[in-house]
């Protein structure tokens, strides 16, 4: 794959980045998605509008209020324990018919442990139960939203809405990946789950892209997290009050980024060490807390986690 050309990731929501030359940027979109890196697209995962989110949340809030059985008990859901929650991982690897794209099991493994290390100081842990290999040429190139897509996830999916497909292939329209969130599964269970580029996988060729933090940021999306910069400057953001409000993606590692100094949520640098933003791998380290708690919350409402 030429990583010219190569994009970054996209869930049923999805996100973007690019790396055109910031001298040749001419509108915002444009500026917002230059990374002098690599000219690559993270994640497809489109933004809600600010009353999108806002009708999603309630309708979360709504769900959350009238759920049975809330840890901890009582009316207040109060945080499950680091390493509590079990998700049980499906790995569909996607070749062409030469083989190409063939994951070993070493990669694989290797993916699971960035997983578990991300998601240290979460509810999560990952538990890799299933691994298949399919040689199919047009799945192999799979696009974003695309019959092929269809196609292969009616005929790979495994599990209930708490079970983790991923979907590894040379995925098309120079995407990273992308993942559904888990609202989405009651109207499309068929669909649920992460597609991912196989050269983001820890020492792939995708660089700056290759250590699986795009699997870190997809699986963020499918436990119901937003990007740090949704929303921008203004509204309620990510919904998460300790993740300070971002303009738009950061990309490569710029310590000490403060593009909202105005607004909801305004305070403290941009979040630009966080897996749910557009950094490069090696800089992404960090969830905060109540971004564990969002997914937390999120996973147990809708997935049954």
């Amino acid at each position: 794959m030429n990583l010219r050309t190569l994009k970054l990731c996209a869930p049923i929501a999805v996100g973007v980045i690019v790396m055109p030359n910031t001298a040749n940027a001419v509108n915002e979109k444009a500026l917002e998605n230059a990374n002098a890196n690599a000219k690559i697209l993270r994640c497809a995962t489109p933004h809600p509008s600010a009353k999108e989110a806002l009708l999603r949340e309630e309708h979360f809030k709504s769900l959350r209020m009238s759920k049975k059985g809330k840890p901890g008990g009582g009316n207040e859901y109060q945080p499950r324990p680091n390493g509590s929650v079990t998700i049980d991982v499906y790995m569909h690897v996607i070749t062409d018919t030469n083989g190409s794209g063939a994951l070993s099991t070493g990669e694989i493994n290797a993916q699971i442990s960035v997983l578990n290390d991300a998601y240290r100081n979460t509810p999560f842990k990952f538990n890799l139960v299933y691994t298949n290999y399919v040689a199919n040429n047009a799945w192999y190139n799979v696009g974003y939203n695309s019959a092929a897509e269809r196609e292969m996830k009616a005929a790979l999916r495994q599990g209930d809405a708490s079970d983790l497909n991923i979907y590894a292939a040379n995925i098309g329209d120079g995407l990273l990946g992308w993942a559904t969130f888990p609202s989405s599964y009651s109207s499309d269970p068929l669909d649920d789950g992460v597609v991912m580029l196989n050269e983001s996988f820890p020492g792939g060729s995708a660089a700056p892209y290759n250590e699986g933090d795009t699997g870190t940021h997809e699986v963020g999306h499918w436990l119901g997290l937003y990007h740090t910069f949704q929303g921008g400057c203004n509204g309620s953001g990510d919904y998460v009050a300790d993740t300070p409000a971002e303009k738009s993606p950061a990309y490569g590692c710029p310590v000490g980024r403060d593009s909202c100094t105005k607004g909801k949520n305004a305070d403290g640098l941009d979040p630009i060490f966080n897996f749910m933003d557009y950094t490069d791998d090696s800089c992404m380290d960090e969830f905060t807390l109540g971004q564990s708690v969002r997914a937390d919350e999120q996973s147990f409402v809708y997935r049954n986690l």
